[in-house]
């Protein structure tokens, strides 16, 4: 006789069944977290750009969505000190030995591009926030890479055509001496040649330099109406305050196309007003992004408010979540990123976009005045909004850009 509480084959059957589908409906409970490795410049130059502030921000999307999507994530995080071999090792020992599923922000693009052949060797994901050059959605284009926040085509093409149109029609780089400066810099004097301006001179210097004395009156007795700096973090800093000592903007203008937030605080309004800035994000634009100001600012080391990069971190982490909880996995990284393309995207800070095919992430872009120190009300009360760039004016189109896989 059957006991009254013994199962029928039949139940068993559907029990054993429903258990082998388990792991499939969500992430399994021993499942180890996804590793997320954020890496930048945590002590040089650009620490205030990215450095701790990119690891605040990916931390509070984490904390946002990880539990919400029931995808577990854990964020580790180094300093390439802006050399390529010490990122390229980074990443190889991230993934080898420390279980790293995806690396993120890596500002100083010859360093992104040495991360990313590892990455791809390894077929992991790579999100770049920091990452600037164009190339990296061009010829040097990957299926494991995502471009979010910006690009040196956006950023040299935006201020470009607007400051010549404008009647900056001479222009002269001062240019930081690696992959970064030299595409923002060609990107930057396309943009002004097709706007009918001219390129009368350009110097580069190395990253991380102190004396820009003979670089600003290089600047000053090329008869440019426009002087810009094609270089970043405290590269710009430095030599807009030296360009200011020397009275550059007396009689030039000084297009800063790197320009943002957390170069202000070390620099006064005084220094930068009137500058024309290009970015996609700008934390006082409106009630999500005053929001997450605030939330990052009270996070934040240093209680710095964050910048387009910053920002980039938190949307690309929060999409990252949104692929991973439809993949349940990301240790195939080509997989992952056809996720995140197929996924629209949408968050509060950069409103709804796309990924497109080549890995460039879509969205607008905005030209930003900085203010006069009358003006400023507020803390961080730094620039006004002259205009929007629609997102297919933003953004160098697909088929001008080179990806060899889009290509094929």
């Amino acid at each position: 006789m059957r006991m009254l509480n013994a199962p029928d084959r039949r139940q068993v059957l559907l029990s054993g069944l429903a258990l082998a589908l388990a792991p499939r409906a969500g992430w399994a409970e021993d499942a180890r977290p996804t590793k997320i490795g954020i890496m930048n410049d945590m002590s040089s130059v650009y620490s205030d750009y990215q450095g701790i502030g990119s690891v605040v921000a990916a931390q509070l999307a984490v904390d946002d969505f990880s539990a919400k999507m029931g995808v577990p994530i854990e964020i580790v995080s180094a300093d390439h000190q802006n050399k390529p071999d010490v990122g390229s090792a980074i990443a190889r020992r991230w993934i080898d030995a420390e279980n790293v599923d995806v690396i993120m922000d890596l500002p100083n693009s010859a360093v992104a591009l040495a991360v990313l052949a590892v990455c791809e060797e390894k077929n992991k994901a790579v999100i770049g926030s920091g990452a600037g050059s164009s190339v990296l959605t061009g010829p040097k284009c990957s299926r494991n890479f995502v471009h979010w926040t910006y690009d040196t085509y956006a950023w040299g093409a935006g201020l470009g055509k607007a400051l010549t149109e404008a009647g900056g029609k001479k222009w002269f780089f001062i240019t930081a001496d690696y992959a970064f400066g030299k595409d923002i810099e060609a990107n930057c004097a396309a943009a002004v040649q097709a706007a009918g301006g001219e390129v009368v001179g350009s110097v580069r210097h190395p990253i991380n330099t102190s004396d820009f004395s003979s670089f600003v009156l290089q600047a000053q007795n090329s008869g440019a109406d426009v002087v810009a700096l094609a270089n970043a973090g405290g590269d710009t800093s430095n030599c807009l305050k030296q360009a200011h000592e020397f009275g550059l903007a007396d009689k030039q203008k000084l297009a800063s196309l790197t320009l943002n937030v957390t170069n202000i605080p070390s620099l006064g309004l005084e220094i930068v007003q009137g500058a024309t800035i290009c970015t996609g994000f700008y934390w006082d634009a409106n009630d999500g992004t005053r929001a997450f100001g605030k939330r990052f600012q009270a996070a934040h080391p240093k209680h710095m408010m964050p910048n387009d990069m910053h920002a980039g971190m938190y949307a690309a982490t929060e999409h990252l979540i949104k692929a991973l909880a439809v993949t349940k996995s990301a240790s195939d990284g080509v997989k992952l990123v056809d996720e995140m393309k197929a996924l629209p995207t949408d968050d509060a800070l950069f409103g709804k976009g796309s990924i497109r095919v080549d890995g460039r992430k879509l969205h607008p872009m905005y030209l930003y005045r900085a203010k006069t120190p009358a003006e400023s009300k507020y803390d961080w009360d730094y620039f006004a909004l002259v205009s929007t760039i629609k997102p297919e004016d933003a953004f160098r189109p697909l088929d001008k850009g080179g990806c060899p896989f889009v290509k094929a």
